[in-house]
C-alpha cells in the first residue's frame, strides 16, 4: 500500500510540474504577443506619419518624384508585411528610403526651415526611438520564450504541446544599424 502512495504522489508532483510548465510558456508566449502588437502600435503611427512627410517635401521638392515614390513604395511594403522576418525585411526598406527622404533636405533649405516639415521630422525621429524601445523589448521577451522552451525537461515537452521558436527583429543590413543622421 505504501508503493501504491508513493507512485500517486510522485505522479501528483509530475502533473502539477507538467501544469506548471504549460502555463509558464503559454504566459511567455502571451508576453511575445504583447511585445509584438506594441511593435505593431508603433510602426502604425510611422505609418501614418510618413504620408504627411511625403506630401511636405513634395511642396518643395517636386522633380525628386523618385525618391517620394520610393518611401510610399517602401511604406506600402511595410504595412502590407506579416510575420517577423517579412515585417524586419520591410522595415529595412523603408529605413533606407526614408534615409535617401532625409537627405533631400540637405538641397532644399527653405524645406529644412519649413516648420511642419520640422515637426513631422521630430515626430518621425521620437516614433523611431520608441520603435527601437519596442523591438528591444520583444526580442529580450522572446529571448526569455525560446530560452524556457528549449531548456531541459521543458524542451521534452513544448514542441507536442505546440510551443514554437520564435523569431527575433533583427536587421539583416549592417549600414541600416546606424541611426538616421539628420542635420540642420
Amino acid at each position: 500500500m505504501s508503493v501504491l502512495v508513493i507512485v500517486l504522489i510522485l505522479l501528483g508532483v509530475l502533473v502539477l510540474y507538467a501544469i506548471g510548465l504549460y502555463n509558464g510558456l503559454v504566459r511567455l508566449r502571451q508576453q511575445v504577443r504583447n511585445a509584438w502588437s506594441q511593435i505593431d502600435v508603433q510602426l502604425k503611427r510611422r505609418y501614418d506619419l510618413i504620408p504627411n512627410l511625403v506630401e511636405t517635401v513634395k511642396g518643395y521638392a517636386s522633380h525628386e518624384k523618385e525618391t517620394l515614390e520610393r518611401v510610399v513604395q517602401a511604406r506600402n511594403a511595410a504595412v502590407g508585411a506579416s510575420g517577423v522576418a517579412q515585417q524586419a525585411e520591410a522595415e529595412n526598406g523603408l529605413t533606407g528610403a526614408l534615409r535617401q527622404l532625409f537627405a533631400l533636405s540637405e538641397s532644399y533649405p527653405d524645406l529644412k526651415a519649413n516648420q511642419n516639415f520640422l515637426a513631422l521630422q521630430e515626430e518621425l525621429s521620437s516614433t523611431e526611438n520608441k520603435i527601437s524601445f519596442a523591438r528591444q523589448h520583444y526580442n529580450d521577451v522572446a529571448q526569455s520564450y525560446n530560452t524556457r522552451r528549449l531548456s531541459f525537461p521543458a524542451n521534452l515537452f513544448a514542441p507536442a504541446l505546440g510551443f514554437g521558436p520564435e523569431e527575433y527583429f533583427e536587421i539583416e543590413v549592417a549600414a541600416q544599424r546606424e541611426a538616421p543622421q539628420v542635420k540642420f
